[in-house]
């Protein structure tokens, strides 16, 4: 269910009409959530707050202390980070995220930081087009190893 993320306003436009990896509407970047591989979901961190871990309890109809130990662990200075799994194209992503889909599984109940992405900048955009231009070729896709 993801779609088009808009950087300015941090709201998610869902559309099909547009296949674009990016464009730009009324002055504000648009991302196209539908065409990443989950570049942010294989973040090493992402820091949860305790309304997150609720909101996961509630989800999955278990109490706060039942998430907390099945969802989270402390890492780097966060109290509550996501746990993560193994992913074949990062290395390592949320443990909500399905490795096949290339699509978060608990999408209404994901985390804050989630819902706030990108904030600004999408961290895949820039990293493909810079490997486009480093590679003068409109149509690369670069792969990593963030094991």
């Amino acid at each position: 269910m993801r779609g088009w993320a808009r950087a300015c306003h941090c709201q998610f436009v869902l559309t099909d009409r547009i296949s674009t990896t990016f464009v730009t509407i009324l002055g504000s970047a648009m991302y196209n959530c539908k065409k990443c591989p989950g570049y942010c979901c294989s973040y090493p961190l992402i820091a949860l707050t305790k309304r997150d871990v609720e909101r996961l309890a509630k989800h999955f109809r278990l109490t706060f202390r039942q998430a907390k130990a099945k969802f989270t662990v402390e890492r780097w200075g966060a109290k509550y980070s996501m746990r993560r799994k193994k992913d074949h194209i990062f290395g390592g992503v949320c443990r909500f995220f399905d490795t096949e889909k290339r699509c978060c599984t608990v999408y209404e109940a994901r985390p804050s930081l989630c819902r706030s992405f990108p904030g600004g900048r999408c961290g895949y955009y820039d990293f493909l087009a810079f490997e486009r231009r480093a590679q003068e070729d409109p149509e690369f896709i670069a792969t990593t190893n963030n094991k």
